[in-house]
């Protein structure tokens, strides 16, 4: 069995920083933060052992600490001056590159285009995406461009997270469907997601069996295990080493190991090592 591990992979600056500001907030007094910091299991356990509290951004009443923290995924500025009408403390730990997408689509708004965001509808990220603009529509799938006006101009941006190539199939569909539009697409996909899934890519055609290591519920960490199982691999989501089960591997598999972004590259570095201690094992059993 041999274990090719993804050129790009596990934790990016954004989640890194929010993370190291949320542990500093949480270590020098009371702290809740405002939904999930990132889509980590792990990383929510470390917090909560060094006291800090998670909540919800639109549970003002449940929230009893002075100061409150916006997560990695962004929140609408209506979200974030409602925080700060309370009287709390508010600690924005928006990645950089969601703050950029924010910035687009106001831009967009600004200049009279209909806004369009592609991307998961119930995700923090694209709640946070469209919650200064209530007309705004979140494009899923091919079916939801029913759901558009039928004139424009539309101005589209994408969650940070989504595939690059299902996102411009999706802009190209919205063309298609209203041919007199004007439609205007920013590229707001952040270069770490795109650094992974050209990484995926790669070990796609050197593997039969990739492990993707990341949240559950972490969109980035999903769309690694769609284009894998596409690719027709077989595919293991994990979210921590103790999960991966030798029975899954043969002494023949070439196995590829990859992570999201919210994930802390020490757990990649543990599932890498009960890896080569199963590829150890079925090197025993054969010799």
């Amino acid at each position: 069995m041999k274990i090719l591990i993804a050129e790009h992979y596990g934790l990016c600056f954004g989640v890194r920083d929010a993370i190291a500001q949320a542990q500093n907030l949480a270590q020098t007094g009371p702290l809740t933060i405002l939904g999930e910091l990132v889509h980590n299991p792990v990383v929510r356990q470390r917090l909560v052992e060094i006291g800090a509290r998670e909540g919800s951004l639109s549970d003002f009443a449940g929230v009893s600490t002075p100061r409150v923290m916006v997560t990695a995924h962004g929140a609408s500025d209506t979200a974030i001056a409602a925080w700060r009408a309370t009287g709390a403390d508010v600690a924005d730990g928006t990645c950089p590159l969601v703050r950029h997408a924010h910035g687009q689509l106001r831009r967009l708004v600004n200049l009279g285009y209909f806004p369009i965001v592609i991307g998961k509808r119930n995700h923090a990220e694209v709640a946070g995406l469209t919650g200064d603009f209530p007309g705004a529509i979140v494009i899923e799938n091919e079916a939801d461009i029913t759901l558009l006006p039928e004139t424009g101009p539309f101005g589209v941006i994408s969650q940070t997270t989504q595939p690059k190539e299902a996102v411009l199939g999706l802009v190209e569909s919205i063309r298609l469907a209203r041919p007199a539009a004007e439609v205007r697409f920013v590229d707001t996909i952040c270069q770490p997601t795109k650094n992974r899934q050209n990484a995926l890519a790669k070990l796609i055609h050197e593997c039969n069996a990739i492990v993707v290591v990341g949240g559950r519920n972490s969109n980035n960490t999903l769309q690694l295990v769609t284009a894998a199982a596409a690719a027709g691999l077989r595919v293991f989501h994990i979210e921590r080493a103790e999960e991966v089960k030798p029975e899954w591997f043969g002494e023949n598999d070439v196995v590829g190991l990859t992570a999201g972004t919210s994930t802390l590259k020490e757990t990649v570095a543990v599932v890498r090592e009960r890896l080569e201690a199963i590829a150890a094992a079925q090197s025993l059993v054969l010799a």
